[in-house]
């Protein structure tokens, strides 16, 4: 899972995460190949359920070189059609340039009734750019698979409005942890309680002011289809 830090701006995202992906590790089986796996987050989880975990990233990934194999996820993968039993890739869809093509890719290497889990960014901040082109919707997404003829596919947002809408604020805040040493530990001494307390509440008024099409994001689960 990733490593929260509930001292950070941003642990109730990963929170948000993990959880929505640790819901989904049952449907997956047999080898798992991870696209873009950055620090491999995920490898213990799998592992630890019984599956055989493949960690697959680019040569300019700004996570660390911990892949197993090097593969330019924007084009065709370097596996053979229905080697792969089930696929995770994490936070790297709207990173890549072509990501109709992505999928279909994905789709020709898993076998049939493998699984595929993904999950994208929403309504979420510019990150790693210039390599960051797009945000998906619920419904662009569920016409991404179907045109790549996966079945069975379910798109369950990650976070409500309200933890969507604090960590928007968080994230502007975190730039005022600018300036001299001085500066950031004043910095340090209120922010940190007013981040921790704000994600702990409004995480709560996500579970009673319901609003799915505000959302960080979305988890997408999608299942290959057979014949």
């Amino acid at each position: 899972m990733y490593q929260i830090n509930y001292f950070s701006h941003n642990w109730l995202i990963k929170k948000s995460l993990n959880d929505a992906i640790v819901r989904n590790i049952p449907v997956l089986s047999g080898t798992v190949l991870d696209l873009g796996c950055g620090e491999r987050p995920f490898e213990i989880d799998l592992v630890n359920s019984g599956k055989e975990y493949i960690g697959v990233d680019w040569s300019n990934t700004l996570h660390g070189m911990k892949a197993d194999i090097i593969a330019n996820l924007n084009e065709p993968l370097p596996f053979k059609s229905k080697s792969i039993d089930s696929i995770i890739c994490l936070e790297v869809l709207e990173h890549l340039k072509k990501p109709q093509d992505f999928i279909s890719e994905s789709h020709r290497i898993l076998k049939e009734n493998g699984h595929l889990i993904l999950s994208v960014p929403f309504q979420w901040w510019i990150h790693e750019a210039p390599w960051d082109y797009f945000r998906y919707t619920r419904f662009g997404l569920e016409h991404l698979f179907s045109e790549a003829d996966f079945d069975c596919i379910s798109v369950t947002p990650t976070t409500g409005f309200w933890t969507m809408w604090i960590l928007k604020l968080n994230y502007q805040t975190a730039r005022l942890m600018r300036g001299n040493l001085a500066y950031r530990l004043l910095s340090r001494v209120f922010l940190i309680p007013f981040w921790f307390s704000n994600q702990i509440v409004f995480s709560l008024m996500d579970k009673f002011w319901d609003e799915e099409n505000e959302t960080a994001g979305y988890v997408v689960v999608a299942k290959k289809r057979t014949g």
